[in-house]
């Protein structure tokens, strides 16, 4: 994984429509416009710590993670608990979801094929950022 630094100045405002959108049969009589949405103002909420990362491999497909996805990353956010984080383990960049519980740390995918990382003594881990967003192409 690479990080992409957000820093774009320009705004990409879309029409943002009012009603939800079903996942059934459509309804043609909500083509109401609600106003516009700016993706930037949407999934960004600290500019000058946002990073995005491309995802591979399949470790947190549970989570809706699948490779070549997109993440949003904000750096200033503090990881919690339950957080889904990119992290350096020992100098590699992994994402998982953060696992606390006193002094016991653990990073554990969502993929049942795949191990937790205990972390043991001498383990060096950095919590670089902590998932904001996953953006996706489906076509």
């Amino acid at each position: 994984m690479i990080p992409i630094p957000f820093f774009s100045a320009q705004r990409l405002s879309r029409p943002l429509l009012l009603s939800r959108v079903p996942a059934g049969f459509p309804s043609p009589a909500d083509d109401y416009v609600e106003g516009s949405l700016d993706l930037n103002e949407h999934l960004v909420a600290h500019r000058e710590a946002t990073f995005f990362l491309r995802v591979q491999g399949h470790s947190m497909s549970g989570a809706g993670i699948s490779d070549g996805d997109l993440l949003v990353v904000d750096r200033a956010l503090e990881a919690g608990h339950g957080d889904i984080v990119v992290a350096v383990v020992d100098g590699e960049l992994t994402v998982k979801r953060l696992w606390r519980r006193g002094a016991r740390v653990r990073l554990v995918a969502e993929n049942p094929a795949y191990a937790p990382i205990e972390l043991k003594d001498g383990q060096e881990l950095a919590v670089w950022g902590v998932v904001t967003a996953i953006v996706r192409r489906v076509r």
